[in-house]
This record gives structure tokens, C-alpha cells and sequence, in this order.
């Protein structure tokens, strides 16, 4: 009768630690949650601000393309000096 009853309490330590092991863990997950979340607001407010600071750049689009032609050129005059 002792033994039976001593099993019993036993199982119910258990299920305890387990529950306060799941418990800890499920904190722990909730505040890196937070953290994150603190972290993707500072990440859009900085997102924000640089494509402000970008959007000012029209015309990168021509500068690029003129770019890639004087390097094109440039290749090809390359091979026209040295003859490969």
C-alpha cells in the first residue's frame, strides 16, 4: 500500500518539474519574442530613413548604364592594343 502510494506522488513531482521546465521554457521564448519585435521596429525606422535618403538618387539608372559602356569600350580597346 506504501509503495503504491509512494508512486503516485512521485509521478506527480515529475509531471511538476516537467511543467516548470515547459513553463521556463516557453518565458524564455516569449521575451526573445520582444526582443525581436523591439529590433524589427528600430530595423524599419532605419529601412525608412535610407530609402528616403535614396529615393533622391534619380537617374542611377543612366549613370549605371554609361558605366557598363565605358567599361564595355574600354575592354574592347584593350584588346585591339595588346591583340588578344
Amino acid at each position: 500500500m506504501i509503495a503504491a502510494s509512494t508512486g503516485w506522488w512521485v509521478g506527480l513531482g515529475i509531471g511538476i518539474v516537467v511543467l516548470a521546465v515547459v513553463a521556463t521554457i516557453v518565458v524564455a521564448i516569449v521575451v526573445l519574442a520582444l526582443r525581436i519585435a523591439a529590433q524589427a521596429r528600430t530595423a524599419v525606422t532605419g529601412l525608412e530613413v535610407v530609402r528616403a535618403q535614396t529615393a533622391a538618387l534619380d537617374g542611377i539608372d543612366r549613370v549605371n548604364d554609361s558605366g557598363v559602356r565605358i567599361l564595355h569600350a574600354a575592354r574592347a580597346l584593350r584588346k585591339v592594343a595588346v591583340g588578344k
